[in-house]
């Protein structure tokens, strides 16, 4: 029986910006996001039954029509006009849940990609896109992952040339025992910056201009020194959980860090280091540490796709 596997990679945020409020409720986003080795893997098989069936090595982990998996199986078959089409889908799950890593999203990417190869349906890029919009935030960057300037509720895209993501590495940690809420989260800054929050596209392309011109996209294309990272859900998330405030003090410390930052809505932290094997000497020296605060940690590289079939 034929079989496809597809690699899900996670993300982190390099920076994280909140413009304002959009006319569809959701918030107005400016971020650079980069995708990391640290990835889940999907098989897929085809099935004559027309069911799409989902089992994952994580048994917490839902694999009803609430995972975004399905979702992403059931819009695709929609899409096309075959809802006969069924899969057997296994995930190997090795992101974190709920962590800021875009774990599910990256999930429902590479379920798009690896159905529409496995089912022979042609759709093209653009056609991917749009419905990786429908599932969600996220999912349009896991598609084609690497570096990219991200807008809108992150569906907009501009691919940036990073000239530091072949050799640049990062340490990420976890806390155990903490996960946060994405719409805590943006509901918090609503709450506390929603007053200073832009109004309308011109204020809001000029925020993004500003970010295409600014020194952290220079620095990644041509090199050199790193600016402070600004993500603006870790300004309100940080004073509430002691676990990120206890991480942050512990990645802050580590020599050779080029800047440290938390990704998404959290609680995933991250250091950032010129080269791999600077990233895992600083894990290694810093697990004792990590495991008697009750995290987890990975060194990994950067990665320059999203969501892709393995030869």
């Amino acid at each position: 029986m034929l079989e496809l596997k597809v690699e899900a990679p996670a993300k982190v945020n390099l920076h994280l910006e909140v413009l304002g409020l959009r006319a569809d409720g959701f918030h107005e986003l400016a971020m650079v996001m980069q995708t990391i080795d640290l990835v889940d893997g999907l098989q897929l098989w085809p099935t004559a039954d027309g069911a799409i069936s989902l089992s994952c090595d994580q048994p917490e982990l839902p694999t009803d029509g609430s995972n975004l998996i399905v979702k992403a199986a059931e819009l695709l078959r929609m899409r096309a006009g075959l809802p006969e089409l069924g899969a057997r889908i296994h995930l190997s799950k090795r992101i974190p849940v709920g962590a800021g890593l875009a774990g599910g999203s990256s999930d429902a990417a590479a379920a798009l990609v690896g159905l529409n190869a496995l089912w022979g349906l042609g759709f093209n890029d653009g056609e991917l896109q749009v419905m990786a919009a429908r599932l969600g935030s996220d999912v349009p960057f896991c598609l084609p992952g690497g570096t990219q300037l991200c807008f809108g509720r992150g569906e907009r895209l501009e691919a940036l040339a990073c000239q530091q993501a072949a050799t640049m590495a990062l340490l990420l940690i976890k806390h155990a025992g903490t996960s946060v809420s994405t719409p805590w989260a943006y509901g918090r800054c609503r709450e506390q910056r929603g007053r200073s929050y832009l109004a309308g596209e011109e204020a809001f392309e000029r925020r993004r201009d500003a970010l295409r011109r600014g020194s952290l996209v220079q620095a990644l294309r041509q090199g050199g020194a790193l600016p402070p990272l600004r993500n603006d859900l870790q300004a309100v998330v940080e004073p509430e959980l002691a676990s990120v405030r206890e991480g942050l003090v512990l990645l802050r410390r580590l020599p050779g860090s080029l800047a440290v930052a938390m990704s998404g809505s959290g609680p995933s932290l991250f250091a950032l280091f010129a080269d791999f094997e600077q990233a895992r000497s600083a894990q290694a020296g810093l697990t004792p540490e990590l495991e008697a605060a009750g995290f987890a940690s990975w060194a990994c590289g950067l990665r320059p796709r999203g969501a892709m079939l393995v030869p």
